[in-house]
């Protein structure tokens, strides 16, 4: 490789890999370091290539034509988390995600790569199961006959369940037991007392479906917030399942399906309370420049996460007391990502007899990292380690963080070693408090 390194973007129109990126944007980033001690994936192997610098080096490298993409290349890319800790480390401003996910959509582009999410687990399990509500729902109740009828256990205790793919085995190990399935949301519930806010919930796929506790408890708590819930009809998956993993054409069919399902100019805030959706949906006027840009942008501006929408409006306090000691998990795409620390541990510190500890390196990835834990077990299983270390060492009963992938990581990773504690929502605190009802 040269180490003479151009300042502006390839002529050579044969380079296609990364030439849809704003050459300025590599340009950003200094390579001071200052991100590495933030990766996780470099945190983990000490391998420059798998730190941002180093991933940008590689990116912008490929894009001038002095680098192939060859497999090793590919693999150092694959391997981020896009958790964008970097992010809220860098300090010239860095877009680490507005390179590292157009560049992974081009690499999927490539002929060489035609067939990667092209397998049966991403055709049928990420891009067939997890999007589609009604699928997933048929599975989930298979799932809890399973639970209810002991199967689970009986297919472990004979060595069956090993039989599976790996990747099925990884699927199997990550579902928590599941309670008895709620009904879904009405299209509208009103406000208590004076009407504060007209809102709109964002139903999304996995979070509506495994955790349709939270999804009532959220608009619940929106209520008791003086907000008028509507739950628009003909929402779809916000679509990061398809757009992480290179899939672009999916992703903005997706989008597009949600902007008309849901009409931003007629509510104060649509309201998400899953971080990766959350990310996605605030996104979507700059992942694709198309006639329909201006209305994406348009949604994006209307997109507030639950904890960030309740701090900016004033939290009514709720006066159910909790007594347990309990610790904050950052889910990246909220803190990273979105930039919302500070507002769920303002909510959660108005809970009556709740004692809130900080968590070691809580801002550091739990491997969950939405399908990554699927699509990539070693790594995610040591970092799903390293977390649960530091969370042991809060002491804490109850573990909170705000997203259905890091919920469904910390929760496995503690059933895999013995260890109790809840893991639960910040709306599913609030809830509780609200309505005067002590942890399970």
């Amino acid at each position: 490789m040269s180490h003479e390194t151009p300042t502006q973007p390839p002529t050579d129109s044969s380079t296609t890999i990364g030439s849809d990126i704003k050459y300025e944007r590599f340009l950003d980033c200094v390579h001071c370091g200052l991100c590495t001690s933030a990766c996780p994936t470099y945190v983990e192997t000490g391998n420059e290539n798998n730190s941002p610098r180093g991933r940008i080096y590689l990116m912008r490298a490929v894009t001038d034509g002095r680098l192939d993409l060859n497999q090793s290349v590919r693999r150092h890319l694959e391997l981020c988390l896009d958790c964008r800790a970097c992010e809220t480390a860098c300090p010239s401003g860095v877009q680490y995600g507005q390179l590292i996910e157009p560049f992974r959509v081009s690499m999927e582009q490539t002929n060489e790569n035609q067939t990667k999410n092209d397998d049966w687990f991403h055709r049928w399990i990420l891009f067939g199961l997890f999007p589609n509500r009604t699928r997933l729902r048929s599975a989930m109740k298979l799932a809890r006959w399973s639970q209810w009828l002991r199967l689970d256990r009986l297919a472990e205790t004979f060595g069956l369940t090993r039989l599976l793919p790996s990747r099925l085995q990884q699927l199997v190990n990550m579902l928590p037991s599941l309670p008895r399935e709620q009904p879904q949301l009405p299209q509208h519930l009103p406000a208590k007392g004076p009407r504060r806010a007209k809102v709109a919930m964002f139903r999304g796929c996995v979070g509506d479906v495994m955790f349709d506790s939270t999804q009532w408890a959220t608009a619940r708590v929106l209520q008791e917030n003086g907000c008028d819930v509507f739950v628009p009809p003909g929402q779809e998956c916000c679509g990061a399942i398809h757009f992480h993993s290179g899939q672009s054409a999916p992703a903005q069919q997706l989008a597009d399906q949600n902007i008309a399902a849901i009409a931003p100019g007629e509510y104060d805030a649509i309201i998400v309370n899953v971080a990766g959706c959350g990310s996605m949906l605030k996104e979507y006027g700059l992942h694709w420049h198309d006639s329909n840009e201006s209305k994406r942008s348009e949604f994006a501006a209307k997109v507030k996460d639950i904890n960030e929408f309740l701090d900016e409006l004033g939290l009514i306090p709720p006066t159910g007391e909790i007594k347990a000691r309990a610790t904050y998990h950052d889910a990246c795409h909220l803190a990273h990502a979105q930039g919302v620390r500070d507002a769920p541990r303002n909510l959660l510190k108005q809970i009556p007899g709740m004692t809130l500890v900080d968590l070691p390196e809580s801002e550091l990835c739990c491997g969950a990292a939405g399908t990554y834990n699927l699509t990539e077990p070693e790594m995610s299983g040591r970092l799903a380690e390293r977390k649960l270390k530091n969370l042991l060492s809060t002491q804490a009963q109850v573990v909170i963080t705000a997203n259905a992938g890091c919920l469904l990581q910390i929760a496995k990773e503690a059933r895999r070693s013995g260890h109790r504690f809840q893991v639960l929502h910040p709306m599913d605190l609030l809830d509780r408090s609200y309505r005067n009802l002590p942890l399970d």
